[in-house]
């Protein structure tokens, strides 16, 4: 049966922030110039009438347009460390993280870009980059323009309009001087219903249900940037923003099992965040190099709750629980980057100070015998952990003949983690990381770039400490011991340039991991997550850029990116190899686009699936999986009294999102407690996009 099923399925940065705030008094400036000289590093250079079919409004639009490239925002870990990110706006890097580059460029009018770069990472003076980077340059020119953007969207299977999705941006500036401030509401709505089916260990069917679920969240927030360049070549950099997520999930089970009384189950999840990011950089001419110091607080309140509740026909007393939780979390970076030439090269010289804190405050609570909600303990849910991490790298690049380059990295971090509450211990770690990166220029057309890595992974503070999914009857125990990953890792990128008929990047990586975290029985009993001795990676990505122009056929384009990518773990409880739980499997966008020569209208379809492997608990496996891809179609009018005009029908092939789990008595034994199979729709979505410039 299991076989049947599964095969479905305390720093002190005071010395830091007087340095910073020094500088930035001590050397700010009077006239200011416009950055306008082409990179030397360029490889290629787009213009903004390159783009002018496709009607952009921003600088973001552009840069998605770029044949053949794939953005990466990065910004995933915390600290900055070195560039994770392929995207920079005036040959720097955005000094955001959740305010990050993608961020920055969609509050950059298209009328304010210059021109848009390829660049070899591996030939700039930041340590990180490597193979293609995308160099956007801008130029307010003077005075104040703006765009706005809504986008309502109806559904045909009874979800609520959404009425309050959109943007509204404004930007200006003057001689060296640039600024943005936008304020947008990302506001979605969803639903889905269909039938989930319950069968025992012996593939008897015991519960047949009625399901049905309603989300909603809207995020409401405010962000800009500011920025100043000077005559001498001081350079000032603010970013912002503060913003809201509100939440709400609602569902509702009707359940007829076979040998027991009919119920109905309600489930009710919240979250009310609130959140805000600060930086600022300052960057400018020291002895011999550029000294640049950076500075980032970030804040984060979550107060969340998850009600289930079960309502009986014969009017028993009704079961279910409770779960309210608040999290409050909060990291600060102060960083320093010295860069200087020297021996034939670049250099980077830099220092990370990073001060982070998770608080939580978590209480559970379960319906006794009579109905009513009643405290339950539950050990280690309300903690708080803490982490002081400094970490220094110096960083070489150099061309060691015509067409290769030459980048790499060395340093160590030392990170002291701190667990307080009825489980709170203090450990301290010092990792070494660094990397080699050779970007080879094989020909005019053709660029590979390699690159060896030695990563240091960042622990989740929220697995330090006791959770409950009350939707899925889930408890995570706490686990004061865990320890961050290591891996090794090896990137291949061949960069293939097609000429006017496009390009095509194909990749290939293997990671070997030590330490890597997921769920283990945690001595004492329960599960929790915690770190398996070794684990291994495999992946090889697609990312293609198709013109039909030179075939005579003007104004079709398609988009491939396509990845696949393997693990293996050695399960903590069989023993046996598995692909690490939830880690991304098989994903593959294509995109099709026809403008029509000689009028402003455009049409196209976009076609999308994701498949990520099965989550696998000590008593459990689970996967999420949509039935066939997810199909859009569109037509836009580019030019409708200068706004232009996007209507797009999404689902037009009925998928469906399904969800299979298996609950074991005992997974060593195979010994299957049930299984769920459930299948829900979610309809045909209409979308409308209106977007203008003033």
């Amino acid at each position: 049966m299991h076989q049947q099923v599964t095969r479905r399925l305390k720093m002190d940065v005071k010395p830091i922030r007087a340095a910073l705030f020094a500088a930035i008094a001590a050397g700010f400036f009077t006239t200011a110039v416009a950055q306008d000289e082409t990179s030397p590093e360029a490889r290629q250079i787009l213009l903004p009438d390159e783009f002018a079919r496709f009607a952009p409004r921003t600088a973001l639009d552009m840069a998605r347009q770029v044949p053949g490239f794939p953005i990466d925002e990065g910004g995933q870990d915390r600290g900055f460390g070195q560039a994770d990110t392929n995207i920079l706006i005036n040959g720097r890097r955005v000094s955001g993280k959740s305010n990050g580059p993608v961020d920055a460029l969609s509050r950059i009018p298209a009328d304010d870009v210059v021109r848009l770069e390829i660049l070899d990472g591996a030939s700039l003076d930041i340590g990180g980059l490597s193979g293609q980077v995308l160099n956007v340059v801008t130029d307010t020119g003077g005075g104040i323009s703006g765009r706005y953007r809504y986008s309502p969207q109806y559904r045909d299977d009874g979800i609520p309009f959404r009425w309050g999705n959109g943007e509204i941006s404004i930007s200006g500036g003057s001689k060296g001087t640039e600024w943005t401030l936008s304020f947008a509401n990302d506001q979605q709505k969803f639903g889905s219903a269909g039938p989930e089916f319950v069968i025992d260990g012996s593939g008897a069917l015991i519960d047949t249900r009625g399901e049905s679920v309603e989300e909603e969240f809207d995020q409401p927030g405010l962000a800009g940037s500011y920025t100043r360049v000077a005559s001498n070549g001081n350079i000032l950099n603010l970013t912002g923003e503060i913003n809201g997520f509100l939440f709400q999930i609602d569902e509702l089970s009707i359940r007829n099992p076979i040998n027991d009384i009919a119920n109905t189950r309600t489930l009710r999840e919240t979250e009310d965040e609130f959140n805000f990011e600060l930086g600022v950089d300052y960057e400018f001419d020291f002895w011999a190099g550029r000294l640049k110091l950076i500075a980032l607080h970030r804040y984060e309140d979550s107060p969340t709750e998850a009600r289930v509740d079960f309502s009986f026909v014969d009017n028993r007393a009704q079961e279910g629980s409770f779960f309210k939780r608040r999290a409050e979390e909060a990291e600060t970076v102060l960083r320093t980057e010295f860069t200087f030439g020297a021996l034939g090269g670049d250099w980077q010289w830099s220092l990370e100070g990073t001060h982070n804190f998770l608080d939580i405050d978590a209480r559970l609570s379960v319906r006794d015998d009579t109905g009513t909600l009643a405290p339950v303990e539950l050990p280690g849910a309300s903690s708080r952990v803490e982490e002081d991490r400094y970490e220094m790298t110096i960083s070489y690049s150099r061309p060691l003949t015509d067409n290769l380059q030459l980048q790499s990295s060395i340093g160590a971090e030392y990170s002291e983690i701190s667990q307080q509450g009825e489980f709170g211990q203090t450990r301290d770690f010092v990792r070494p990381n660094g990397f080699a990166s050779l970007n080879w220029r094989a020909t005019d057309n053709l660029n590979v770039s390699l690159q060896v890595e030695r990563q240091v992974g960042q622990l989740r503070f929220f697995d330090f400490i006791s959770s409950v999914n009350v939707n899925q009857d889930r408890v995570n125990v706490t686990n004061a011991d865990l320890v961050p990953p290591q891996s090794w890792l090896v990137d291949l990128q061949l960069q293939q340039s097609l000429g006017d008929y496009g390009s095509v990047t194909i990749g290939g990586f293997f990671e070997d991991i030590s330490d890597i975290v997921d769920l283990i029985p945690i001595e004492g009993g329960g599960q929790a997550p915690g770190n398996i001795d070794s684990a291994t990676r495999l992946g090889a990505s697609l990312n293609t850029t198709l013109l039909s122009d030179p075939l005579g056929w003007r104004g079709a384009r398609m988009d491939v990116e396509a990845s696949y990518i393997d693990s293996d773990v050695a399960d903590p409880l069989l023993g046996n190899g598995r692909r690490i739980s939830r880690n991304d499997y098989i994903e593959y966008e294509i995109r099709f686009r026809q403008d029509i020569p000689g009028t402003e209208w455009a049409f196209g379809f976009e076609l999308e699936y994701e498949e990520d492997a099965p989550n696998v608990r000590l008593d459990e496996v689970s996967v999420f999986r949509p039935s066939v891809p997810l199909a859009l179609v569109f037509v836009e009018q580019k030019d409708f009294y200068g706004v232009t005009l996007r209507a797009t029908v999404i689902n037009i092939n009925d998928r469906s999102n399904d969800f299979f789990r298996v609950g074991f008595n005992d997974r060593v034994a195979n010994d299957v407690s049930f299984v769920e199979e459930r299948f829900r729709d979610f309809g045909t979505l209409f979308r409308l996009d209106i977007e203008g410039s003033f």
